[in-house]
Protein backbone atom coordinates (compact mmCIF):
# COMPACT_ATOMS: atom_id res chain seq x y z
CA UNK A 1 0.00 0.00 0.00
CA UNK A 2 1.03 3.15 -0.99
CA UNK A 3 -0.06 6.98 0.61
CA UNK A 4 -0.92 9.76 -1.75
CA UNK A 5 0.08 12.75 -0.49
CA UNK A 6 -2.16 16.22 -0.86
CA UNK A 7 -1.48 19.37 0.78
CA UNK A 8 -0.58 18.00 4.03
CA UNK A 9 -2.82 14.52 4.22
CA UNK A 10 -1.24 11.17 3.75
CA UNK A 11 -4.08 9.06 2.64
CA UNK A 12 -3.89 5.32 2.27
CA UNK A 13 -4.18 4.89 -1.86
CA UNK A 14 -6.70 1.99 -1.06
CA UNK A 15 -9.90 2.91 1.26
CA UNK A 16 -12.49 0.59 2.36
CA UNK A 17 -16.11 2.15 1.55
CA UNK A 18 -19.31 1.24 3.79
CA UNK A 19 -22.04 2.87 1.56
CA UNK A 20 -25.10 0.83 1.85
CA UNK A 21 -23.72 -1.82 4.02
CA UNK A 22 -25.86 -2.53 7.25
CA UNK A 23 -24.75 -2.15 10.45
CA UNK A 24 -24.62 -6.22 10.96
CA UNK A 25 -22.34 -6.39 8.03
CA UNK A 26 -19.90 -3.69 9.04
CA UNK A 27 -19.33 -5.28 12.34
CA UNK A 28 -18.58 -8.66 10.85
CA UNK A 29 -16.46 -7.00 7.61
CA UNK A 30 -14.30 -4.02 8.65
CA UNK A 31 -12.53 -5.82 11.80
CA UNK A 32 -12.06 -8.03 8.50
CA UNK A 33 -10.25 -5.60 6.03
CA UNK A 34 -8.26 -4.39 8.38
CA UNK A 35 -6.82 -7.76 9.38
CA UNK A 36 -5.83 -7.76 5.27
CA UNK A 37 -4.30 -4.69 5.67
CA UNK A 38 -6.65 -1.48 4.55
CA UNK A 39 -6.02 1.27 7.03
CA UNK A 40 -8.40 3.75 5.72
CA UNK A 41 -11.89 3.44 6.31
CA UNK A 42 -14.76 5.65 4.63
CA UNK A 43 -18.36 6.01 6.12
CA UNK A 44 -20.85 9.33 5.75
CA UNK A 45 -23.99 10.17 8.46
CA UNK A 46 -26.25 9.76 5.88
CA UNK A 47 -24.95 6.30 5.48
CA UNK A 48 -26.88 5.39 9.25
CA UNK A 49 -23.46 3.20 9.93
CA UNK A 50 -21.19 5.70 12.10
CA UNK A 51 -22.02 3.76 15.48
CA UNK A 52 -21.30 0.35 13.81
CA UNK A 53 -17.80 1.58 11.79
CA UNK A 54 -16.51 2.95 15.18
CA UNK A 55 -17.36 -0.11 16.99
CA UNK A 56 -15.95 -1.95 14.26
CA UNK A 57 -12.73 -0.28 14.83
CA UNK A 58 -12.87 -1.11 18.35
CA UNK A 59 -13.11 -4.58 17.99
CA UNK A 60 -10.43 -4.78 14.86
CA UNK A 61 -7.76 -4.34 17.73
CA UNK A 62 -6.02 -1.92 15.42
CA UNK A 63 -4.60 1.15 16.97
CA UNK A 64 -6.94 4.57 16.32
CA UNK A 65 -4.18 5.92 14.88
CA UNK A 66 -3.12 4.04 12.09
CA UNK A 67 -6.35 4.06 10.47
CA UNK A 68 -7.31 7.08 8.24
CA UNK A 69 -10.61 7.55 9.07
CA UNK A 70 -13.01 9.49 6.88
CA UNK A 71 -16.58 10.42 7.06
CA UNK A 72 -19.33 13.18 5.79
CA UNK A 73 -21.35 15.45 6.59
CA UNK A 74 -25.39 15.28 5.10
CA UNK A 75 -26.31 18.23 3.60
CA UNK A 76 -29.46 19.19 6.07
CA UNK A 77 -26.61 19.72 8.48
CA UNK A 78 -24.96 22.43 6.68
CA UNK A 79 -26.17 25.04 8.47
CA UNK A 80 -23.57 26.57 11.03
CA UNK A 81 -24.55 24.85 14.20
CA UNK A 82 -26.35 22.00 12.93
CA UNK A 83 -23.15 21.48 11.17
CA UNK A 84 -20.85 21.96 14.66
CA UNK A 85 -23.30 19.97 16.31
CA UNK A 86 -23.71 17.06 13.55
CA UNK A 87 -19.72 16.80 13.62
CA UNK A 88 -19.63 16.07 17.42
CA UNK A 89 -22.58 13.08 16.67
CA UNK A 90 -20.66 11.83 14.53
CA UNK A 91 -17.57 11.94 16.42
CA UNK A 92 -19.69 9.54 19.39
CA UNK A 93 -20.80 7.36 17.00
CA UNK A 94 -17.26 6.89 15.48
CA UNK A 95 -15.84 6.69 19.41
CA UNK A 96 -13.03 8.53 18.34
CA UNK A 97 -12.19 12.26 19.61
CA UNK A 98 -11.20 13.25 15.84
CA UNK A 99 -11.38 11.98 12.28
CA UNK A 100 -8.59 12.06 9.35
CA UNK A 101 -10.95 13.50 6.73
CA UNK A 102 -14.37 15.68 6.89
CA UNK A 103 -16.25 16.44 3.72
CA UNK A 104 -19.38 18.32 2.54
CA UNK A 105 -20.78 15.66 1.15
CA UNK A 106 -22.84 16.89 -1.81
CA UNK A 107 -23.31 20.79 -2.87
CA UNK A 108 -26.13 22.24 -1.26
CA UNK A 109 -27.04 26.12 -2.00
CA UNK A 110 -29.73 26.10 0.58
CA UNK A 111 -27.35 27.47 3.31
CA UNK A 112 -23.96 29.59 1.63
CA UNK A 113 -20.87 27.52 0.25
CA UNK A 114 -18.73 29.96 2.62
CA UNK A 115 -21.54 28.56 5.69
CA UNK A 116 -20.51 25.25 5.22
CA UNK A 117 -16.54 26.26 4.42
CA UNK A 118 -16.45 28.54 7.61
CA UNK A 119 -17.98 25.32 9.89
CA UNK A 120 -15.63 23.02 7.85
CA UNK A 121 -12.38 25.03 9.17
CA UNK A 122 -13.72 25.28 12.58
CA UNK A 123 -14.40 21.66 13.36
CA UNK A 124 -10.66 21.89 11.87
CA UNK A 125 -9.20 24.53 14.36
CA UNK A 126 -11.04 22.73 17.49
CA UNK A 127 -9.24 19.42 16.38
CA UNK A 128 -11.88 17.74 15.76
CA UNK A 129 -11.02 17.18 12.40
CA UNK A 130 -7.16 16.99 10.81
CA UNK A 131 -8.35 17.06 6.99
CA UNK A 132 -10.89 18.82 4.84
CA UNK A 133 -12.43 18.06 1.79
CA UNK A 134 -15.54 18.47 -0.33
CA UNK A 135 -17.34 15.05 -2.43
CA UNK A 136 -19.22 15.86 -5.70
CA UNK A 137 -18.11 19.19 -6.42
CA UNK A 138 -17.31 20.22 -9.75
CA UNK A 139 -14.51 21.93 -11.02
CA UNK A 140 -16.01 25.35 -10.43
CA UNK A 141 -17.47 24.53 -6.95
CA UNK A 142 -14.14 23.03 -6.04
CA UNK A 143 -12.35 26.55 -6.59
CA UNK A 144 -14.92 28.65 -5.21
CA UNK A 145 -14.46 26.39 -2.25
CA UNK A 146 -10.54 26.31 -2.20
CA UNK A 147 -10.27 29.94 -2.62
CA UNK A 148 -13.14 30.26 0.50
CA UNK A 149 -11.02 27.92 3.21
CA UNK A 150 -8.19 29.08 5.30
CA UNK A 151 -7.23 25.21 5.46
CA UNK A 152 -6.03 23.40 2.39
CA UNK A 153 -8.80 21.17 0.67
CA UNK A 154 -7.35 17.98 0.54
CA UNK A 155 -9.64 15.96 -1.78
CA UNK A 156 -12.66 15.90 -4.05
CA UNK A 157 -14.68 12.68 -3.65
CA UNK A 158 -16.27 11.55 -7.16
CA UNK A 159 -17.21 8.79 -9.26
CA UNK A 160 -14.83 7.84 -10.81
CA UNK A 161 -14.52 4.02 -12.83
CA UNK A 162 -13.58 2.87 -16.45
CA UNK A 163 -16.66 4.31 -18.42
CA UNK A 164 -16.07 8.19 -16.87
CA UNK A 165 -13.68 10.25 -18.18
CA UNK A 166 -12.81 12.45 -15.06
CA UNK A 167 -9.68 14.13 -16.22
CA UNK A 168 -11.09 17.46 -16.18
CA UNK A 169 -11.40 17.45 -12.10
CA UNK A 170 -8.46 15.44 -11.70
CA UNK A 171 -6.41 17.86 -13.65
CA UNK A 172 -8.45 20.71 -11.59
CA UNK A 173 -7.76 18.90 -8.68
CA UNK A 174 -4.29 18.68 -9.09
CA UNK A 175 -3.62 22.25 -9.67
CA UNK A 176 -5.12 22.77 -6.00
CA UNK A 177 -2.68 20.30 -4.48
CA UNK A 178 -5.65 17.92 -4.06
CA UNK A 179 -5.87 14.29 -4.72
CA UNK A 180 -9.56 12.77 -5.97
CA UNK A 181 -10.67 9.98 -4.13
CA UNK A 182 -12.73 7.73 -6.38
CA UNK A 183 -16.23 5.86 -5.40
CA UNK A 184 -18.14 3.73 -7.26
CA UNK A 185 -15.38 2.13 -9.30
CA UNK A 186 -17.32 -1.22 -10.25
CA UNK A 187 -19.63 0.49 -11.81
CA UNK A 188 -22.27 -1.06 -10.08
CA UNK A 189 -21.25 -4.05 -11.35
CA UNK A 190 -20.14 -3.61 -15.68
CA UNK A 191 -17.24 -3.83 -15.23
CA UNK A 192 -17.13 -8.08 -14.75
CA UNK A 193 -18.72 -8.20 -18.00
CA UNK A 194 -16.28 -6.02 -19.64
CA UNK A 195 -13.93 -8.45 -22.35
CA UNK A 196 -11.13 -5.80 -22.58
CA UNK A 197 -11.19 -5.99 -18.42
CA UNK A 198 -11.18 -9.54 -18.02
CA UNK A 199 -8.30 -9.76 -21.16
CA UNK A 200 -6.10 -7.98 -18.91
CA UNK A 201 -6.94 -9.75 -15.65
CA UNK A 202 -6.62 -12.97 -17.68
CA UNK A 203 -2.64 -11.61 -18.54
CA UNK A 204 -1.92 -10.79 -15.00
CA UNK A 205 -3.83 -13.63 -13.28
CA UNK A 206 -5.89 -11.22 -11.41
CA UNK A 207 -9.60 -10.54 -11.01
CA UNK A 208 -11.84 -7.83 -13.11
CA UNK A 209 -11.98 -5.87 -9.94
CA UNK A 210 -8.29 -6.35 -9.10
CA UNK A 211 -7.31 -4.95 -12.27
CA UNK A 212 -10.26 -1.74 -11.91
CA UNK A 213 -8.30 -1.35 -8.03
CA UNK A 214 -4.98 -1.23 -10.04
CA UNK A 215 -5.77 1.42 -12.51
CA UNK A 216 -7.31 3.45 -10.42
CA UNK A 217 -4.21 4.14 -7.15
CA UNK A 218 -1.44 3.41 -10.25
CA UNK A 219 -2.80 6.80 -11.82
CA UNK A 220 -0.75 9.76 -9.63
CA UNK A 221 -3.10 11.54 -6.92
CA UNK A 222 -5.85 9.37 -6.88
CA UNK A 223 -6.95 7.50 -3.65
CA UNK A 224 -9.56 4.41 -4.33
CA UNK A 225 -12.48 3.44 -2.75
CA UNK A 226 -13.38 -0.73 -2.55
CA UNK A 227 -16.33 -1.84 -1.19
CA UNK A 228 -17.59 -5.70 -0.21
CA UNK A 229 -19.15 -7.70 2.83
CA UNK A 230 -17.16 -10.84 1.40
CA UNK A 231 -14.15 -11.83 3.09
CA UNK A 232 -12.44 -13.34 0.42
CA UNK A 233 -13.08 -10.24 -2.06
CA UNK A 234 -11.80 -7.68 0.96
CA UNK A 235 -8.84 -9.84 0.98
CA UNK A 236 -8.76 -9.84 -2.76
CA UNK A 237 -9.36 -6.39 -2.89
CA UNK A 238 -6.43 -5.68 -0.94
CA UNK A 239 -3.71 -7.99 -3.25
CA UNK A 240 -3.15 -4.81 -5.92
CA UNK A 241 0.11 -3.82 -4.92
CA UNK A 242 2.21 -6.45 -6.20
CA UNK A 243 1.73 -5.87 -9.80
CA UNK A 244 1.27 -2.94 -12.47
CA UNK A 245 -0.34 -2.43 -15.39
CA UNK A 246 1.66 -1.30 -18.49
CA UNK A 247 1.43 2.01 -20.22
CA UNK A 248 -0.86 0.11 -23.00
CA UNK A 249 -3.15 -1.85 -20.35
CA UNK A 250 -3.90 1.80 -18.71
CA UNK A 251 -4.39 3.35 -22.03
CA UNK A 252 -6.72 0.82 -22.95
CA UNK A 253 -9.00 0.86 -19.54
CA UNK A 254 -9.14 4.82 -19.51
CA UNK A 255 -10.27 4.03 -23.92
CA UNK A 256 -13.86 2.02 -21.80
CA UNK A 257 -14.82 6.06 -20.93
CA UNK A 258 -18.37 7.00 -22.55
CA UNK A 259 -19.92 9.94 -23.02
CA UNK A 260 -23.04 8.68 -20.89
CA UNK A 261 -21.26 6.81 -18.63
CA UNK A 262 -21.81 8.49 -15.35
CA UNK A 263 -24.25 6.38 -12.49
CA UNK A 264 -24.75 8.39 -9.68
CA UNK A 265 -26.64 11.85 -10.64
CA UNK A 266 -29.48 12.22 -7.72
CA UNK A 267 -31.91 15.37 -8.39
CA UNK A 268 -31.41 18.24 -6.52
CA UNK A 269 -28.18 17.26 -5.14
CA UNK A 270 -25.91 16.94 -7.88
CA UNK A 271 -24.21 20.15 -9.58
CA UNK A 272 -23.91 20.59 -12.99
CA UNK A 273 -21.08 18.27 -14.06
CA UNK A 274 -18.03 19.20 -16.00
CA UNK A 275 -17.85 17.65 -19.58
CA UNK A 276 -14.98 15.52 -20.42
CA UNK A 277 -12.31 17.77 -22.24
Amino acid sequence: MHNVTANGASIPALGFGTFRMPGPDVLKIVPHALSVGFRHVDTAQIYGNEAEVGQAIVDSGVDRGEIFLTTKVWVENYKHDDFIKSVDESLKKLKTDYVDLLLLHWPNDVVSLAEQIVALNEVKEAGRVRHIGVSNFNTRLMAEAVKLSKAPLVTNQIEYHPYLNQDVVIAAASAAGMSVTGYYGMADGKVFADPVLNDIGAKHNKSVAQIVLRWLVQQPGIVALSKTVGEARAAENFAVFDFELSAAEMSAIHALAKPDGRIVSPEGLAPAWDMAA
